[in-house]
């Protein structure tokens, strides 16, 4: 086999192409050769293995302490003896039967009373007998219907926007759409006082969050002020940051309202987008249910995007969403809770058409609920020992403790003394439920109060008095 010698001229060549290299060239090029070298002489890694006695393993076993799997809970913990202590019998509707005893409802999410309805059953069994219980997939693997296109296009009719989109599950429908746009690399100003799917939301998009104070639109011009100096440190970095803002309209742990015009008035001034939620005020406020948006005044192009659950007005289960189209049309691509959750049963479809067409022909029963609001708002004023929180518009309200203790524990023990002895009087409350490890900003101890339109001034006077009798027994009995 012949040998091929290259020509003398490109051994001369490669020689003063060595001499002209430069030299930090040069000493990379041997590093990496070194490098080369050494890894292919290199032993490759082979430990020994260590046999162990039995005595030995035994030891290692008992030894070794697990790390707990949650964080340890009180066995007394009051959580535990009232989710133990409150089964429910039958429906949740303007009466509720706990263990047996019927009790007010002032404790679950149905504002406009949609919980029973006769029609609306009678409906959501016409189209099980059609569709079966659910649909077996997610909406773009065989699991939209004609009735979630048909619910779309009300929607977006009804609120007057280009498009609309359907999400299974409530909670999961801010949680998906948020970091369906919000990146790695942008900034999102969030209410600290937002609600815990709002917060699943933000963690999910891994952008950076900037907390402002609960319902402080001058906080959250300082931090957008902020924000504004240091993109103009860095210009290159300022054009491909994206800023958004994430309120609610009524906030589910506060119960009173979003300003809304002056946050939009900051959207603007700041060039920032606007994620609005309103599970809380879709279907209550407004002249027809339409929400903060209708309630303000202020055109809904206003808002990038609207998310809203359906779980708390209308009775059903799902979420909605609703904006400009490409706005929608991303989610449908991006958005989680919309692309790997099978689709809203078909019969809880049907029961929120049901409730639209109830509302559209009746609209006085948004005012209806209203009204109920705000006189079971001005009833709880002057509760003694208890501070009432919330809008008078707002279907949520809190009643906090005006001398809390410094255990937080003792304060929820104490709460749902009242809560307890209010239901054996027939009233049945709530204490409002927080996870505290995950919380950003975990709420004072309260009673949660959920206002229905189907509520009598008899009712509200008797749920007002029992409370009465329970805070006085509960925080003055000597």
């Amino acid at each position: 086999m012949a040998i091929v010698v290259p020509p003398t001229w490109e051994i001369n060549d490669m020689i003063r192409s060595i001499y002209e290299a430069p030299t930090y060239h040069l000493f990379l090029e041997a590093i990496l050769i070194m490098c080369i070298v050494k890894l292919l002489f290199s032993k490759s890694y082979n430990p020994e293995k260590t046999i162990l006695t039995e005595k030995e393993k035994n030891e290692l076993i008992a030894d070794w302490k697990p790390e707990p799997l949650v964080p340890h809970v009180k066995e007394d913990h009051p959580m535990l003896e009232k989710l133990q202590n409150s089964i429910i019998l039958g429906k949740a509707g303007k009466y509720i039967d706990v263990n047996g005893k019927v009790c007010l409802n002032m404790a679950t999410f149905n504002f406009l009373g949609m919980l029973g309805e006769e029609s609306i059953e009678v409906e959501a069994k016409k189209t099980l007998r059609h569709y079966g219980v659910g649909s077996c997939g997610p909406r773009a693997f065989y699991g939209t219907m004609d009735l979630h296109l048909y619910m779309e296009e009300k929607l977006q009719k009804f609120m007057e926007v280009e498009s609309a989109i359907l999400y299974c599950y409530g909670f999961a429908t801010i949680a998906s759409a948020i970091p369906a746009y919000a990146k790695r690399g942008d900034v999102i100003f969030c209410d600290d006082g937002a609600s815990f799917s709002i917060q699943k939301g933000l963690l999910a998009s891994r952008s950076e969050i900037r907390y402002f104070r609960h319902n402080d639109v001058d906080h959250l011009e300082e931090l957008l002020i902020q924000q504004q100096k240091e993109e103009q440190k860095n210009p290159k970095k300022a054009k491909i940051t994206r800023k958004f803002i994430a309120v609610e309209g009524v906030y589910l742990n506060y119960g009173d309202i979003c300003p809304l015009p002056k946050i939009i008035e900051l959207k603007n001034k700041y060039k920032v987008r606007l994620f609005l939620e309103e599970s809380f005020s879709f279907g209550v406020l407004g002249k027809t249910g339409r929400g903060l948006t209708e309630h303000f005044g202020v055109p809904i192009e206003e808002i990038d995007f609207l998310a809203a659950s359906l779980e708390n007005a209308y009775a059903s289960t799902g979420g909605i969403c609703v904006g400009p189209k490409y706005i929608i049309d991303h989610q449908r691509l991006s958005g989680l809770g919309y692309c790997f959750s099978a689709s809203q049963p078909p019969l809880c479809v049907r029961a929120v058409i049901e409730a639209f067409r109830m509302v559209e022909e009746n609209p006085g029963m948004i005012e209806d609920l209203q009204d109920i609001c705000k006189e079971v708002h001005e009833k709880l004023i002057g509760i003694e020992g208890l501070e009432l929180c919330g809008s008078p518009l707002s279907p949520v309200k809190h009643l906090r403790l005006i001398e809390p203790s410094d255990d937080r524990d003792i304060d929820e023990r104490t709460l749902q003394k009242i809560v307890e002895m209010a239901q054996e009087d027939g009233v049945g409350l709530t204490l409002a439920l927080y996870l505290a490890h995950e919380e950003h900003k975990l709420p004072k101890p309260s009673i949660r109060i959920s206002v229905n339109r189907k509520l009598l001034s008899s009712d509200i006077d008797k749920m007002v008095s029992v409370i009465k009798k329970a805070a006085n027994d509960v925080l003055f009995s000597s």
